[in-house]
């Protein structure tokens, strides 16, 4: 896998500007905050991304990749101003639950999810090197 800086550019926090790479291709449908058993245990959107985060991490494990595989992560959030507001937090369950991989990412306010309780819904792409 490597990382696409292109020169001159300021460096991305927190995420990557590209990714390349080869290997199998694992695709992760859009993870929402509800447990295996698709029930929700908050409505606080910290606890929801948390959750998606280790489901996130829980199907990448089925295909034998984790986190440090992860090429591409989209988000969908219903609340950009709650997002940028609870940023740190954010981070710090970010990486306890990640690690300190930064894939290419998008984040983008939607107007609502298909579950009426969702916050977040997150979906990845990760790649298994040959």
């Amino acid at each position: 896998m490597r990382f696409l800086q292109p020169p001159g550019w300021v460096p991305a926090r927190g995420y990557a500007n590209g990714v390349a790479a080869r290997g199998t291709q694992v695709f992760v449908g859009g993870q929402i905050g509800w447990n295996g058993q698709q029930q929700f245990e908050s409505d606080d959107f910290i606890a929801q991304t948390a959750q998606a985060l280790r489901n996130i991490v829980a199907v990448l494990n089925e295909a034998g990749a984790g986190p440090e595989h992860m090429v591409r992560m989209t988000w969908y959030i219903l609340d950009r101003v709650e997002y940028n507001a609870r940023l740190k937090e954010l981070g710090q369950v970010y990486r306890e639950i990640i690690g300190r991989n930064f894939p290419a990412m998008t984040c983008v306010q939607v107007a609502a999810l298909v579950e009426a309780r969702a916050k977040v819904e997150i979906e990845v792409t990760a790649v298994l090197p040959d």
